[in-house]
This record gives structure tokens, sequence and C-alpha cells, in this order.
């Protein structure tokens, strides 16, 4: 049974302004904000908690296309530029903790490794409200399943209540560790039981400035499309390269577990697909045997030429519609959009654009080229 919310009033929200600024005027008269604050490491502007969940922080936020929100973006796609510079000495010194005899430490190895890995996202406490959700140092013993030949098995739900489910061959050490990591204990014990999300990111800080668990996704997000594109862009039209970037997105998107269901309109889409398709492979089938008949002079005669560029046209008419079919059917369980707006640096896309001579508006809806406005004068040479 679902329960009535009660109405938020102004003595629910604190109010986040620089020291200097006026305090905004409260709405209704006799009332007053709950607290004024001047909290200049965020970007939030308002807050209040849930009137039913009590642990749940709603936050009122600069606008996406705001030069602070801009500016926040920037600088977290710097910071997982600044990762890359350290990503090395990062995994050899997790490599290493794989074989600790301190517990805590070879949990933290093996934890950052399935975060870099896997892009699993750290994870945090939940009250008992909230869905049975977990990431990487909230898995429970029951979310890992030891299969034999260095593979494992993750099974769980992850943030939205997305469900997780992969199998991957990881090193032998690891294999060994989480074996360790489950001796003795029942399904729903903690896999990481000397581990959370502070302790990690505690640990992961003291490798990288303000390095986080959350960065390593942005990292291997971006450094993935970056070496994708630039690998595997050809020459061609401006559809096939579109064909390309969509490719390495989806790719992007199963690392980061992004899904979505098959949409409801999907069959009948590719049901019209087919059906122009068919109507145009017979109009083509004509074409040919007037083509055929304007060679040999038969009546009735027609132009040659122009024949000849009807055959073209449709030729390419299909060509483009089996394409858009292809890729339909290859994305109709990905979601693009969210690695797009929270993951990929804009520089990346915007860059290849530039390069490839791509309109921008191909890549980005125009939310995301005002969201983006300060990644569109990046140099073309520009690599993640």
């Amino acid at each position: 049974m679902g329960k009535l919310k009660r109405r938020i009033c102004p003595n629910d929200v604190t109010i986040n302004i620089g020291k200097d600024a006026p305090v905004p005027e409260c709405p209704i008269p006799g009332e007053s904000w709950k607290e004024i604050t001047h909290d200049d490491t965020g970007t939030w502007l308002a807050k209040w908690g849930d009137p039913i969940k009590s642990k749940l922080i709603k936050y009122v936020s600069l606008g996406a296309s705001s030069s602070w929100k801009g500016q926040s973006d920037k600088e977290k796609y710097e910071k997982a530029r600044m990762l890359k510079s350290y990503i090395g000495n990062i995994r050899a010194a997790y490599i290493k903790g794989f074989t600790s005899k301190d517990i805590t430490k070879q949990q933290i190895a093996v934890a950052t490794y399935f975060i870099d890995k896997l892009a699993l996202r750290a994870g945090n406490e939940k009250d008992d409200e909230e869905a049975d959700t977990v990431g990487c140092c909230t898995l429970k013993v029951e979310n890992v399943t030891a299969e034999g030949h260095n593979k494992l098995k993750f099974d769980f739900l992850g943030k939205d209540s997305i469900k997780y489910e992969n199998t991957v061959e990881v090193e032998l050490p690891v294999y060994n560790a989480i074996l360790k990591f489950q001796k003795d204990k029942r399904p729903g014990d903690d896999l990481f039981d000397k581990l959370d999300t502070s302790i990690l990111n505690a640990h992961l800080k003291e490798l990288m400035p303000n390095l986080t668990a959350k960065v390593f996704r942005t990292f291997n997000a971006s450094f993935t499309l970056d070496d994708m594109l630039n690998k595997e862009t050809k020459d061609g039209d401006v559809a096939q390269k579109v064909g390309v970037y969509q490719h390495a997105n989806k790719q992007v998107a199963i690392i980061c577990n992004h899904q979505r269901s098959v949409s409801k309109s999907y069959s009948a889409q590719i049901s019209k697909l087919n059906e122009k398709i068919d109507e145009l492979q017979a109009y083509l089938k004509e074409l040919k045997i007037d083509l055929d008949r304007a060679r040999k002079e038969k009546p009735p005669l027609k132009s040659l030429d122009r024949i000849e560029k009807k055959i073209a046209q449709t030729s390419a008419k299909i060509e483009k519609m089996q394409r858009d079919m292809h890729t339909k059917e290859d994305l109709k369980t990905v979601a693009l959009g969210t690695s797009k707006i929270n993951y990929l640096d804009p520089r990346i896309s915007v860059a290849w654009c530039k390069r490839h001579e791509v309109p921008i508006e191909k890549i980005f809806s125009k939310t995301l080229l005002e969201k983006f406005a300060w990644a569109m004068d990046v140099d073309p040479d520009f690599r993640f």
C-alpha cells in the first residue's frame, strides 16, 4: 500500500547560498527557512528530507546548461584524465595486494580490481525501506559464484534495481581470494566483511589526490570510447561514421551495465522497415529489367542515364534501411544516453566530429548541446 506524502514547507528546506548573498524571501508569510548554509563544495541550491524515507535527501541543483555546472563537469573529466597518469601504479599496487596476508588490504585490492575492470559501483549502505541493491563493497556471498577455471559469476541488483549478471574470467589470485572470503560464511553474509566505501575511498585518495571509486567508471568509459573511435573510424559517409560511434557507445554502455527493456514499438518498427525494404527491392528489380531493355533498345524506350540514377538512389535507400534495422536490433536492450550524459567526456565526441566532418547534432541532442557548451571549442586533435 502506498503512503500519503505531506507537503514540503519552508521550515523543511535548507538554502545554500554565498556568505554575502541576500537570503531569498520566504514565499509563505509567517514561515521561515529551516537553515541557511554556505557550502561551497557542492552545486546544490536547496535541500530537504523526504517525509517518508527519512534518510533520503532531495536536492535542487544548478541547471545542466549553467556555467557553474559546466565547470563542475569539466573538473570531473579532468580528474578522470588525470587517473590515466596514475592507473599503471594503481594496478600494480592492487595486483601486489591480491596475495597480502592482511585480510583488509587483500579485500581492498580485490574490490579495486572489480571497480577498475568491471566498472562496478562502490555501493553504499541503505535503510530498510530502500530496494535491496548492492555495489562492490556491499556484495553478499550469494552474489558471486566461483564456477571453476578462474571464472566468477556475478548476479545482483545494482543501482535503480538494474540487474547485473555477468560471468568473467579473473586473475588466479583474485579467484582464490574470493574463495577465501566466502569460506565459512552464509549466503547473506558480506563478501567484503572488512571493507566499506569510506575505507575504500580513503585508500584510493592515498594513491591519487581526490580519487574515488566513481572516477574509475568515468575513466574507463571515456578511455574506451576514445580508443574505439580512434581505431575503428574509417572513410565513409556520415551515416557509416555515426554507426561506428554508436557501436563504441554501446560497448561503453555494456561496460557500465546501462540496460533498458525492449521498446513496445520495436516489433512494429522492424516490421515497417522490412516492408519498405521489400517494396524497394521489388522496385529495384523492375528498374534492372528496364535497364536491360534500354540497353537493348527495346520499347518502351527510356533514358539509360535516368534509370541508372534511379537504381543508384534505390540501392542507397535499401542499404541505409538495412543499416538502420541492424542498428535498432543491436541497440534494442542498451541505453546509450546514461553514459553519454554522465561518463563520457564530451570533448572526445566533439573532437571526433570535427576530425571526421560529422555534424555534432548527429551525436548530441539539443539538451546535450546546451549542457556541454563548454566543450564545443575543443581542438580537433584532442585525445582523452
